[in-house]
């Protein structure tokens, strides 16, 4: 059950006399109703009211049965009509029956006689309490303050926007209110607050603005001949006090639950990280003195990226370094100077590990930064904007001429086994490409194989991983981005070859269960 539910609960159960016991010292609510109806008729004999043309009022039956007699009709059963079984000693009624009701005044620029007043509108009037920040003015006639002002104590509900939504006025100041609220005011004595949670449940049952004995608009007259159980004005007073009582309780479970909410939320994804933080720190899967040392892995792929700089393939790496253990610590060789590096390292790694830098064994490389003309029909320019859930969505990309994709592919084609990654708004969300369409990308980095290389599987959940901290790290002021060169200097753990396939294996074993939780 959630929180809402359980409030719902708590209030179908006091409205139909549940929630607190009967008492028969109460007296009736037939009194308390006959009461309402002498005070509305001397209001009308003293012209502060209009006389209904066909007044109605609700009776039991010998049956016990609700009637309703309108004007001078025969009484008709409305026991379809009746939500719910009432205690004996209550009575049902029409809204109209006991409270005065009325809407404020409707926006005119072009009437400007009067006096200058602030006022509310629907955007001022929120569930059980009012935000009065932003009051606009308007002018408003003698006659008209008259009717469209609310005091301590009035019922206000919204006709517009959501519907039903009420609170009371309970200022010692008066406002005044615009056409899409109803100021309610009782004739009599009654206990206001029981009908806000009557209304409170109405709105969230779905009986006002929705299905059932509900209705779809809140006009004067819908409101006017809106169903509400009337119990004698003590238990009305009992059962506020009950509800209040219990509220605090319904805003810890709600909050509660709000809190579960999130955690079931939130765990497949911390699940997943915390998979994917095992795995780069060689827990996931056991290592094996059998396999290729890191070290020789790395200085093929330095071999091979040299051959590549000569080739004029790829650009020499200015910044170009090594890092090895010396004594338990980690040391980077930066050209001719060694330096410790201990506390640039992010977390242990197994011995046979070895921590690089992105742009040592990847080549890493960005795309176009300038905005292309754009064109109905041409190739797909793919920006961050496209990247989601590890795919290219083309559904929303814009369209480049030919000539500016050849122009932009000289530095930055999107091969099969390439990653890509944004760089600038929406940091991260890493794609491993395996198809072949032909593409430009724009404002991202695309990760590259050199040889026979490290695994891009694993490469691309090591980014997947990272993208948080990256996001942590980010430039800039309207635009957040990192830089290639951040990218570059990146670190990886990077295990054994053999020992990537068997992690990537593993992951590609787990995360699929993990979407089933």
């Amino acid at each position: 059950m959630t929180g809402q539910q359980l409030k719902n609960s708590i209030l179908q159960m006091a409205v139909q006399g549940k929630l607190v016991p009967q008492d028969p010292n109460d007296e009736p609510a037939s009194v308390l109703l006959e009461r309402i109806r002498k005070e509305k008729e001397q209001l009308i004999k003293e012209g502060k009211i209009k006389k209904e043309k066909n007044p109605s009022y609700i009776f039991r039956g010998a049956d016990n049965l609700p009637y309703e007699k309108v004007g001078k009709n025969e009484p008709v059963c409305i026991a379809d009509e009746v939500p719910f079984e009432i205690p004996e000693s209550w009575e049902w009624v029409r809204l109209g029956n006991i409270f005065q009701h009325n809407t404020g005044k409707a926006l005119n620029a072009s009437n400007r006689t009067g006096s200058l007043l602030p006022y509310i509108t629907t955007s001022n009037l929120y569930w059980d309490r009012f935000e009065l920040g932003n009051l606009r003015e308007m002018y408003f006639s003698e006659n008209e303050i008259e009717k469209c002002t609310a005091t301590k104590g009035d019922l206000l509900v919204c006709e517009g926007g959501d519907i039903g939504r009420a609170a009371i006025w309970m200022f010692d100041e008066d406002i005044r209110i615009q056409n899409h609220i109803h100021k309610l005011r009782s004739y009599t004595e009654v206990c206001t607050e029981f009908f806000y949670y009557l209304f409170y449940l109405y709105k969230h049952a779905g009986w006002i603005g929705g299905k059932g004995i509900g209705i779809q608009g809140l006009s004067a007259n819908a409101l006017h001949a809106l169903l509400f159980p009337l119990p004698p004005l003590s238990e009305q007073k009992r059962i506020v006090s009950k509800i209040k009582e219990s509220e605090p309780l319904m805003e810890k479970y709600a909050d509660v639950e709000k809190y579960l909410d999130k955690l079931n939320t939130e765990f497949p994804d911390q699940l997943r990280k915390s998979i994917l933080q095992e795995a780069v720190q060689g827990k996931l899967v056991p290592q094996d003195p059998t396999d290729e040392p890191v070290s020789v892995l790395l200085e093929r792929i330095r071999a091979e990226k040299q051959h590549l700089v000569k080739e004029g393939k790829i650009k020499k790496d200015k910044h170009e370094s090594v890092i090895f253990r010396r004594d338990n610590s980690h040391y980077e060789k930066r050209g001719s100077e060694e330096v410790c590096i201990d506390d640039e390292i992010p977390f242990e790694i197994p011995e046979n590990w070895c921590w690089a830098r992105m742009g040592s064994y990847l080549d890493v490389r960005d795309g176009t930064h300038d905005t292309p003309k754009y064109v109905l029909e041409g190739i797909p320019l793919v920006t961050s904007k496209n990247l989601c859930n590890g795919k290219i969505d083309f559904s929303t990309a814009k369209f480049i001429s030919r000539e500016d994709h050849l122009a932009i592919s000289l530095r930055s084609k999107v091969d099969a086994g390439d990653i890509m990654y944004a760089m600038i708004g929406s940091i991260g969300n890493p794609v491993l490409y395996n198809g072949n369409a032909e593409f430009s990308i724009k404002n991202m980095a695309l990760f590259k194989k050199i040889a026979n290389g490290l695994d891009m599987e694993y490469v691309y959940w090591f980014l997947y991983l990272s993208q948080d901290t990256m996001k942590k790290f980010a430039s800039g002021g309207v635009q957040s981005f990192v830089s290639l060169g951040y990218l570059r200097n990146y670190w990886i753990p990077v295990p054994p070859i053999q020992e990537q396939h068997r992690i990537v294996t593993a992951i590609k074993q787990i995360l699929p269960k993990i979407s089933t939780l």
